[in-house]
């Protein structure tokens, strides 16, 4: 599993790693004498006790016998695998190109029931237009050199969108002013997208919220576009991989991250009026 920017993520390698640990010293066995016993280097034992290493579910099946353990295999394993889930490298997410990666989120949107998107970049998934959908899907596709799906991908993510009218549903969104200027798709994708914003923006159970460009700001601008889930986990798309945070305290800072900006959005016909001024721009 590689390393993760995420404190979550580093903190479920870390819990794994302590439970080992606990299941060696209470088998009375020392490091290089269970490394002995497993036919490992003796230095394998240590990475692994620090999380510098993530075992393999062979590497746990093999602790877990030699500590008398076997027990307890099944639930480190699936610890293994959830702690692997909070960090996905875009090349391991999309190898089999971009319209699975698109299906492989639609159950959790399905069951999210309040969703709350700041975006800094780009237009949030749920209120792009088509047009704008295809330029970012093969923006995406050109730059990470994958399999070219990006009809298909787009076609999921507009079935996606069928979220937005379904009853039991609330959506916020706060985008920065400078993300209705970003150029995505030419002028008249950007033109038609405006226009989508402001006919989704009267949606009774859409927020809309435009976070003004200007020199003085109370809240400090994220450097990443995320998504809150209910309060159930928080997910983050960076350069190199999809993030997933499901820790408590965590989730609880990306939660007033985005009352903070929500506090100095505009919304309405305020907003409306903002998003007139970048389609007049074009």
């Amino acid at each position: 599993m590689p390393t993760s920017p995420s404190s979550s993520a580093q903190a479920a390698r870390q819990l794994l790693a302590d439970q080992l640990r606990e299941l060696r010293v209470d088998a009375g066995l020392t490091g290089p004498a269970l490394a002995k016993a497993a036919g490992w280097h003796h230095a394998k034992v240590y990475r692994i006790e620090n999380a510098r290493t993530p075992p393999s579910a062979d590497d746990i099946r093999t602790w877990c016998r030699i500590t008398d353990a076997n027990g307890r295999a099944d639930d480190l394993i699936a610890s293994l695998r959830a702690a692997e889930g909070m960090w996905v490298e875009w090349r391991r997410m999309e190898r089999s190109g971009l319209k699975r990666a698109q299906q492989a989120r639609l159950p959790l949107y399905e069951r999210t029931r309040q969703f709350r998107a700041y975006s800094c970049w780009t237009v949030p998934g749920l209120i792009q237009s088509e047009g704008y959908t295809r330029a970012v899907l093969r923006a995406v596709q050109q730059q990470r050199e994958l399999h070219d799906d990006v009809e298909e991908a787009v076609a999921v993510r507009m079935e996606r969108q069928r979220v937005l009218s379904r009853g039991g549903r609330m959506f916020a969104f706060l985008v920065e002013e400078s993300v209705l200027r970003n150029g995505m798709g030419g002028r008249e994708v950007m033109a038609a997208q405006l226009a989508h914003l402001a006919e989704v923006s009267s949606m009774p159970s859409v927020s809309l919220g435009v976070v003004p460009a200007g020199p003085y700001r109370e809240v400090a601008r994220p450097v990443e576009d995320f998504w809150i889930f209910d309060s159930a986990q928080v997910n983050v798309e960076l350069v190199s991989g999809y993030l997933t945070v499901t820790g408590p305290s965590e989730i609880a800072m990306y939660a007033r991250t985005f009352a903070r900006l929500a506090e100095i959005a505009v919304y309405g016909r305020t907003a409306r009026d903002l998003i007139s001024k970048a389609h007049d721009e074009l």
